[in-house]
């Protein structure tokens, strides 16, 4: 059975399923991830390309590989972490007052306002005030049209998209993102130098590499969490101007390193340069381009992969966004909606998944270099994983949700949070530090 096949067009096969998905019953997966979309079998198979990816690498280490047999219950812990989590006994709200589906005057949208400068946007462009309650934001929006929102969105940075039909979305430019594998590679270079610096065990096959984490929210980390998980030193730095929210870095932080720094600044971006060129992984998730508009130089040998909403290119490829708003754009809310109204997948799926596949290209993009090819550059976008996951049979009726057993959960203090996915592993090696605890430098290598 091979699970590391990236097209979309044998996710199905990828993880050896009969057409009509998984077995439920069998694999004792009934209520996990229950959608009318096969949200389990994609969720299978981004966290089985990790597994497979890893053993790919112990082979070109000269290691035996693990065969771990995928754990289903743990990978629907993983991907519903935010549901969870438990910081001192208090579940947490995924989503704050101004983010979710809104009537339009003809007929929804969708908003995402859960970091400060996203809401302000967003009542800004509104004419509505910083404070403004879910109930004024809904007045505001009753009477516009939801496309000339959302484009008014798109002009001032705040965010908001039309909730549109899977047949809609096809005809916009943009759906042709949707289109070919999953993650894309794009050339190499020469030069890396991580056959030097690689200090593999069977177990942690990444130990003694670098990697330099410019990622926010959920697929980035998520990615780059699993990198740490087989051994990398992540270090991920972030702008002071724009905090994390702290329980989505509890949720996602773990095994790594945090430190803050002002790239904005001539010091904060020469230290930003240095810690690249040291790094021998880059992986980010901000805006296509964005760290090239900064003036972050790249450097040949180095493995990088990236992470996107809409794709680098066509209308939507600058635009920002998250897996709530493509989820809505792109025809799945519709179709996970109940009584007339939109509805959403039972975890940030697209998200869990592209950092999944992410993880799974880097690695594979390290065992290229340990034999001898070239450092690649792999990219994923959330709408792909999404037309992916729409390509796939899906059930008619939602099964009855459940939610995983506590033996997939593990406490750290007042944390509460999933296990890892890949179920090989009991714990991180870490809980998600304070961030910015660390100093943003690279520890010397032995």
């Amino acid at each position: 059975m091979n699970r590391s096949v990236l097209v979309d067009d044998a996710l199905r096969s990828a993880v050896g399923l009969d057409p009509g998905g998984i077995d439920r019953e069998a694999t004792g997966s009934a209520g996990l991830l229950a959608s009318r979309f096969a949200v389990l079998e994609l969720a299978a198979v981004a966290v089985g390309a990790v597994e497979d990816a890893s053993d790919r690498l112990r082979i070109a280490l000269g290691y035996e590989p693990l065969h771990t047999a995928l754990d289903l219950e743990r990978i629907g812990a993983a991907y519903q972490s935010d549901r969870l989590l438990r910081i001192d006994g208090a579940a947490v709200d995924a989503f704050a007052p101004l983010s979710g589906f809104f009537a339009a005057a003809d007929g929804w949208v969708r908003t995402h306002a859960n970091y400060p400068h996203h809401r302000r946007r967003l009542s800004a462009m509104l004419g509505i005030g910083d404070e403004a309650t879910r109930a004024e934001l809904a007045s505001a929006i009753a009477s516009r049209s939801a496309l000339d929102l959302e484009s008014e969105a798109a002009g001032v940075g705040a965010l908001l998209v039309a909730v549109r039909s899977a047949a809609e979305w096809s005809s916009t430019p943009q759906a042709s993102v949707g289109d070919g594998p999953l993650v894309r590679r794009h050339g190499g270079s020469a030069g890396s130098r991580i056959a030097s610096w690689v200090r593999p065990t069977r177990r942690q096959p990444l130990r003694g590499l670098r990697v330099l984490d410019l990622t926010r929210v959920i697929a980035g980390p998520v990615s780059t969490r699993t990198l740490a998980l087989l051994g990398a030193d992540v270090l991920r730095v972030d702008p002071p101007q724009v905090p994390e929210i702290p329980w989505q870095h509890a949720d996602s932080g773990q095994g790594k390193r945090t430190a803050t720094l002002d790239a904005s600044t001539p010091r904060g971006l020469a230290t930003l340069q240095t810690l690249s060129e040291e790094a021998d992984i880059l992986v980010t998730g901000y805006r296509p381009h964005a760290l090239e508009h900064l003036g972050l130089r790249g450097r040949d040998g180095l493995v990088t992969g990236s992470v996107d909403a809409w794709g680098t290119t066509g209308p939507w490829g600058d635009r920002r966004g998250f897996d709530s708003l493509v989820q809505a754009a792109t025809g799945i809310a519709l179709v996970e909606g109940a009584d007339a109204a939109p509805g959403a997948l039972p975890a940030q799926a697209l998200d869990h998944s592209a950092g999944y596949l992410l993880a799974a290209a880097i690695v594979d993009d390290v065992a290229r270099v340990v034999g001898g090819g070239e450092a690649g550059r792999s990219s994923v976008s959330l709408a792909r994983v999404g037309a992916a996951l729409q390509r796939l049979p899906r059930s008619e009726e939602r099964p009855t949700p459940g939610l995983p057993g506590a033996r997939c959960l593990v406490t750290h203090g007042a944390v509460t949070t999933a296990r890892p996915a890949l179920s090989a592993f009991d714990d991180h090696a870490s809980p998600a530090a304070v961030l910015g605890s660390a100093e943003p430098q690279w520890p010397l290598r032995s």
